[in-house]
């Protein structure tokens, strides 16, 4: 059968298939291939009917393959991640667009959706923060505290595997249960049974009202990208109509003349923000190749 792995933990994994979760040790094959799985993953799964799960209300099961990713995550260590929220407060802490746009970009590469979710609306107005990218990107402007927003946002990501990123302090938690609600019964379960003794924070996946979402501890930031800094442009997808626009060939859209990403940005057609973290991106990149 088939099903989704939600938590792995001291080698066991545990699988929710056909409304019951299955606590399952990995076939001997990953290892020899160097394959792991991951939170997220779709798996194919059998029945062991000669063992017995730690718990009663789980079923005992063996991990036999791991279906094709749509992506996976270092850190933290998650597949088929199909939504990244890049989730800003629109107030304690201050948004930082640089931060927004790195994920972003990281998320790109990795062929995620992206939603830009601003919470904290009840502390202050996100309409500055909104206005950057609501041509780029989905945005929702949420309160996890009052809930104003969040049946919108949940409706866009119902249905899909969700993450939930952004620096600390922005309610990524808060977030998490509100989206989640009461109706978390898998997390429920997972939650009772394999939390409490180890301090450590695994990442999980809960599902609850065809919401699938990645409970994720320390998913703050994302690395810089390991992207050539000639190809960056391409993952800022306002830039697109631009590029092959410009008088040279090979414009990287920085110190040139002629070019019709700066023109754009002189224009108002691309925001100066965005176009600030491409720049300081970009030498980043640059810089890296030299160490």
């Amino acid at each position: 059968m088939t099903g989704k792995l939600i938590k792995g933990i001291a080698g066991f994994y545990y699988i929710y298939a056909e409304g019951r979760i299955y606590e399952c040790k990995a076939r001997g094959k990953f290892r020899i291939k160097g394959q792991t799985p991951m939170v997220g993953d779709m798996v194919e799964v059998s029945e062991d009917t000669l063992s017995t799960a730690s718990d009663p209300s789980m079923l005992a099961g063996t991990v036999d393959s791991i279906l094709p990713r749509l992506n996976e995550y270092d850190r933290p260590p998650i597949a088929n991640v199909e939504v990244c929220i890049i989730v800003a407060a629109a107030k304690d802490p201050e948004p930082l667009t640089y931060v927004i746009d790195r994920m972003a970009v990281s998320a790109e590469l990795k062929n995620s959706e992206i939603v830009i979710c601003i919470n904290k609306e009840d502390l202050a107005s996100p309409e500055d923060v909104a206005a950057i990218y609501e041509e780029i990107y989905p945005v929702f402007c949420v309160s996890a505290k009052t809930g104003e927003g969040l049946s919108e946002l949940k409706e866009a990501i119902k249905g899909k595997q969700a993450a939930l990123a952004g620096p600390s302090g922005v309610g990524k938690s808060s977030l998490t249960n509100a989206l989640l609600g009461k109706n978390a019964e898998v997390g429920e379960i997972s939650k009772k049974t394999l939390r409490g003794k180890n301090t450590t924070r695994h990442s999980e996946l809960f599902i609850a009202e065809d919401v699938f979402l990645f409970d994720t501890p320390g998913f703050t930031s994302f690395e810089t990208p390991e992207l050539d800094e000639t190809q960056l442009a391409l993952y800022f997808p306002e830039f697109e109509k631009y590029l092959g626009k410009c008088r040279f060939d090979n414009c990287m859209h920085l110190n040139e003349p002629e070019c019709a990403v700066k023109d754009a940005v002189r224009e108002g057609k691309i925001q100066k923000s965005r176009y600030e973290s491409y720049r300081t991106m970009f030498k980043e990149l640059k810089d890296r190749k030299k160490y």
